[in-house]
Formats: C-alpha cells, structure tokens, sequence
C-alpha cells in the first residue's frame, strides 16, 4: 500500500557533503528551484479547470476531472517511483522525472491540435506522474546536500520555496491563462466552428506548457552535469511488509491518513473553484482574468500562515492549532456561503491562510513517536493519501451541479471537522499519556 520511501544514510551524506563543496550548494539551490516550480505547475491547474470549464461547456464535475487526471497519479506512482528510485538512484531518477514531465508538456501541443478535453487529461495524468516521481525523491535529497544535523531546516527552507512558487506562478500564470478570453459565445458554435474555437483558445495553454517543457529540460541537463555530485549517495528501502499490519493495527495513523486525504481535497477543492466561485454575480461578479488574481492571493495566505504558524507551533500544542486553523477555515467559509460581495469573495479566498500549517501539523502528529522505521511506512502511507485531490474536487463538482457552488461548500467543511476533530482527539490522546 505503501511507497518505499528511500531514506539516506547520516555518514554518508555527511562524507558526500564535505567532498562535494560547493557543487553540492549548487545542486541544492537548483533542488529549491524545482520546489518552486514544481507548485507552480501542480497548482496552476486551478485556472485550467476554469479554462478548460469555458472551452468545452463542462458542467462543475467534468471541469474538476482536470484534478481527478493530475492528482490520481499519487495513488498509482508512489509506490512504483519509490522501488524505481532504490534501483536507480536520486540522479537517475529526478533526470527521468523531470523529462516525463517534459514530454507530457509538449503532449499539449497535439491536445490542442485535436481539440479533445481527454487528450489534456490524458497529459495533465502523465505530468502528475512525473511530479510524484519528483516528490518521492525530493525530502531525502534534501537530507543529503548537506550536514544531517541541519536537514530539518533545509526541509523548512525548501517548503517556503514550494509556497513561494504556488504563489508566483499561480498570480502569473492563471491570469496569463485566464487573460485571453474570446468573446465568441461557444455555446452559438457547432462543427468546425466550434473545432476551431477551441483550437485557438488552447493556444495560451499550449504555451504556458511549452515553457515548462524547456524549464524541465533545462533543470534536467543541469542535474545531469553535477550528477557525480550524488553518485555516491545510498539508500536504504523501506520495508514494505509490515505496511498494511501497521495501518489496521494504529488507529492514530488511520485517522492522520484520512485527515490528509481530506485535507489535500479541501484545499484543491477550494482553488479549483474559487474563479467560478468569484465569478457569481451573488459574490463578486468577476471575470475570470480578475479572480485570478485573488487565486494567487489564496495559495499566497499558504505562504504567510506557514511563518505565523511556524512560531505559534512553537507556543501551543500542535493538536490544538490544527483545531484552531480548522475551525477558522469553517468559519470562514460559512461566512462566504451566507454572505455576499466582497465579503463573501475574500472570507473564502482568506481560508488559503488556515490551510498553511495543516499538512505538516497532521503529518507530524500521524508519525508522533514512531521508530524511524515505522514512520517512514507511516509517510508511504501519508503521502499515497494525498490522492483526495483527485476524488474531492470531482465530489465538489457532483454537488455543486446538483445544487450550486455555494451549497457544495458543505463538501470542504465536512473535510475540515473531520480535520478540526483529528485536532481534539490527538490532544486528548496526549492527555491520557501525560
């Protein structure tokens, strides 16, 4: 069930940090980089799913499949890319992550010849493909640039790096996106008009996707050209017997997994949506191109709420913070639901802030006490639950097709009680110990 996370050893990346010198610096710096990028690329399929809502006239679920195609590639790459990365090695295996990433970019290119909304998908599957490739590898790599007594903070640091890349390229790029609207009604189109239409609307996204192409190229060469940097890095497989007993047998792991899987959906869930959302003449009556904009805001709050929350994990109890974050994101969306305007636009957009500490926090508390060994099945298990972004949205999308975008909220805030409870449980479990 769960992936083989290949975890390094301490002596032997100590020994490759002081041989390598400054190389390794360097290819840490570019290990940053890809942090940056890579949220940029898993996060800007927010504005695709507005886009692609437009070009095809897809109803609220068909639109969110966008999410279904992308984040479904956890469940069924992670436990494959950790047993290709044991065999292969960190290089290999960032070089062949980076160049899957690639070539699913350039699969835009005849996606939009054809016009055909499952040839995106069929893509956006492919580049989550790569990125879970990517991120099986990302942590341990980090571990081993550099002294172990230091890692946690490189990890901290190379966080803030994803956050800032959500934030940045989201901003940019989904009004990049979102900014060349025809003012052609597609639904007036037929036949080779409407074949036509969506030809050239798919125009800006096939650049967008270009550039990442050439980005993923260029990353890749440079990892290639200090390869010899990592050559001599081990890894130990983490043992994947044992994984189911551990799960059945840990009720706290039980309800981390299920926090994270709802978690990672809630807030897709959130940014998928929100330009429509936006968009409502009941809450701020945007155009798709100003929303974006506020898009960027919601995974900047990402950003900003992991240094507040950072310093209040060090003055309060993580469970109690988790409830906290939790209930304001509550809070606050049941404040945009009866509400309207400007109010109801940015209380919803403002719950990106809450969202901030939440993965960490479930994550740390899921693993709390465990031997290296367990907590590393613990983390296979942890990281395969991020496939809620994948069934979540499309869930949102059901209801919302039912009812409206405003009524289906109710999907996230379930998400987020259940998280708020996890919260109080951990808590109470730290009592009865105490």
């Amino acid at each position: 069930m769960a992936a083989p996370i290949p975890n390094a050893s301490n002596v032997e990346a100590s020994a490759n940090y002081s041989s390598a010198g400054g190389k390794t610096t360097l290819v840490l710096l570019l290990v940053f980089a890809v942090f940056f990028l890579l949220a940029g690329v898993t996060n800007i399929n927010d504005a695709l799913v507005a886009k692609f809502k437009a070009m095809f006239q897809l109803s609220n679920f068909e639109a969110n499949l966008v999410q279904f195609a992308f984040f479904m590639s956890y469940a069924l790459f992670s436990i494959p890319s950790g047993m290709l990365l044991r065999k292969i090695g960190f290089i290999r295996g960032f070089i062949l992550g980076f160049l899957i990433i690639a070539l699913a970019s350039l699969l835009f290119i005849p996606a939009a010849n054809s016009g055909v909304y499952l040839n995106f998908l069929g893509a956006l599957f492919l580049i989550g493909g790569g990125i879970t490739l990517l991120q099986v590898a990302m942590n341990p790599l980090v571990t081993t640039l550099g002294p172990p007594e230091t890692s946690h903070s490189r990890l901290t640091f190379a966080q803030m790096f994803n956050s800032l890349g959500a934030f940045l390229i989201v901003s940019f790029g989904a009004r990049y996106i979102l900014g060349e609207k025809s003012d052609v009604d597609p639904t007036s189109l037929s036949g080779s008009a409407l074949e036509a239409f969506r030809i050239s609307e798919a125009t800006v996204i096939t650049h967008v996707y270009i550039a990442v192409a050439v980005a993923m190229i260029a990353i890749a060469a440079f990892f290639f050209m200090f390869r010899k940097v990592m050559d001599k890095t081990e890894t130990e497989a983490v043992k994947v017997e044992g994984t189911w007993s551990l799960f059945i047998s840990d009720k706290r792991l039980q309800f981390g997994a299920l926090c994270i899987f709802l978690y990672v959906g809630a807030e897709v869930t959130i940014g998928s949506n929100l330009v429509a959302y936006l968009g409502q003449e009941r809450v701020m009556n945007l155009p798709d191109e100003s929303a974006a904009a506020l898009l960027g805001y919601y995974w900047g709050g990402a950003l900003v709420g992991r240094f507040v929350g950072a310093f209040l994990l060090r003055i309060f109890k993580p469970g109690k913070v988790l409830m906290t974050f939790a209930g304001v994101a509550i809070t606050l969306i049941a404040i945009s639901s009866f509400s309207s305007g400007t109010l109801s636009g940015w209380t919803l957009t403002l719950v990106g802030l809450f969202n901030s500490i939440m993965f960490p926090t479930i994550f740390s508390l899921a693993t709390e006490g465990m031997k290296s060994d367990k907590a590393a099945q613990a983390s296979g298990i942890l990281a395969t639950a991020i496939v809620g972004g994948a069934i979540l949205p499309a869930c949102y999308g059901f209801v919302a097709d039912i009812t409206s975008l405003t009524a289906a909220l109710l999907v996230p805030v379930t998400c987020y009680v259940v998280i708020a409870s996890y919260g109080l449980y951990t808590e109470r479990q730290r009592l009865k110990i105490a």
